[in-house]
């Protein structure tokens, strides 16, 4: 066997860890790999591999990629409607977490400002972002809205946020699927948690008994046994974040936009393997150790916990739709309309909403806050699961 590839201080690190306390739950691994401080893969610059992590060139793509002016003025256009029906507050927040490049938020306010309403001089935009890394190159995206007092600003983590203090929107895009998951497996009929060893310079794993008592409960409520060798994930992760989400928002909504399920097809039985991925330069695969630090890791988003828990915390689900039903309720096709059908951009935009591809494997989970049955634009278009989510939510 050869020993385990990556970026050689993040395994040292790693190896370390397991050295001092013993195997680690694989959650913790995949905390390290993407977020260790110094050479997690989302927190340094890209160094040795030579490309960008995010983007055509890096080693995967998300919807602002694609063609972020699309995605960028259908969401300008629904936080529009969104700030008439909260009585066009002062200011009108806007909170991005886990913004990537800042492609989507440059092209939200560059389609906001355009029409230089009073909206425009109302609206605060603020990011979320622990990367050093990522935030450079958000600010230099963002650097011609940077000489706007106060427009745009940064904190580090949702606590960065005194509580009830949003009137607005909070907006995240493939921001939930790179949270750090707990893997299990079902093993004579006994549900095991995966764990990680380092032995003999390579990374292995190892299953073991539940890290914490919160998977069981999460398994639980699933109401479903799951069949012998059966392998999934557990976001955990998710389910902290909605509950801070909730607990920061006074009024408004909550958009997330991500690739996932509900939970019933989340954990069903074609699902025997899970959905962790890992990405790099464009192909996946499914090995977690191949390439420590360099390449991106992934699972699918269970949108049932996400709005079950929100429910708990006084965040309503508005409604759960698919990418391409949200973008052509907010007149996505007029966009499109206006490009040259040769062109690239005209190609690219068609990308987002392919029925078998980005436009339906990305699911829109919205909810709200302070106001009762709110009508959006974005959900005027109901896909034939629409009504799955609450039937199979799970908390």
């Amino acid at each position: 066997m050869s020993v385990t590839a990556g970026h050689p201080e993040l395994i040292s690190a790693i190896a370390s860890e397991i050295a001092f306390s013993g195997p680690i739950p694989f959650v913790r691994f995949m905390e390290l790999a993407l977020y260790h401080p110094q050479f997690g893969y989302y927190m340094r610059r890209p160094d040795g591999i030579g490309h960008e992590r995010i983007g055509w060139s890096g080693d995967f793509y998300t919807s602002s990629d694609v063609f972020p002016m699309i995605l960028g003025r259908t969401l300008a256009a629904q936080a529009r409607q969104m700030d008439e029906l909260l009585g066009c507050p002062t200011p009108f927040t806007i909170v991005e977490m886990g913004a990537g490049k800042g492609l989507l938020a440059r092209d939200v306010l560059t389609a906001i400002h355009s029409q230089g309403d009073s909206f425009a001089s109302r609206l605060r935009y603020i990011l979320i972002e622990r990367s050093p890394a990522m935030r450079e190159l958000q600010c230099r995206n963002l650097a011609p809205w940077l000489s706007k007092s106060g427009l745009v600003t940064w904190v580090e983590g949702l606590d960065g946020l005194a509580p009830e203090t949003v009137t607005g929107l909070f907006l995240s895009n493939e921001l939930v699927d790179a949270f750090p998951v707990h893997r299990i497996q079902v093993t004579a009929g006994r549900t095991d948690e995966l764990y990680v060893d380092y032995r003999d310079g390579r990374f292995v794993e190892c299953p073991m008994p539940l890290s914490t008592i919160r998977i069981a409960e999460y398994l639980q409520r699933l109401q479903t046994t799951l069949p012998e060798g059966y392998r999934t994930e557990v976001n955990l992760q998710a389910i902290d974040w909605m509950e801070q989400v909730a607990q920061q928002i006074d009024r408004g909504f909550v958009v997330t936009i991500d690739y996932g399920h509900t939970a019933q097809d989340l954990y069903g039985p074609e699902r025997k393997n899970g959905t962790f991925l890992c990405y790099f330069q464009q192909l996946t695969n499914e090995d977690p150790f191949m390439r420590v630090g360099e390449q991106d890791m992934t699972a699918h988003v269970d949108f049932s916990s996400l709005a079950a828990v929100g429910e708990e915390q006084g965040l309503h689900v508005t409604g759960f739709t698919n990418q391409m039903s949200f973008l052509m309720g907010l007149g996505v096709e007029e966009m499109i309309g206006e490009l040259e059908p040769e062109s690239p951009e005209f190609q690219a935009a068609i990308h987002l909403l392919k029925p078998n591809g980005m436009g339906s494997t990305f699911k829109v989970l919205m909810q709200h806050k302070g106001l009762s049955c709110p009508e959006l634009d974005g959900l005027k278009f109901k896909p034939f699961f629409g009504s799955a989510l609450a039937a199979h939510s799970v908390a």
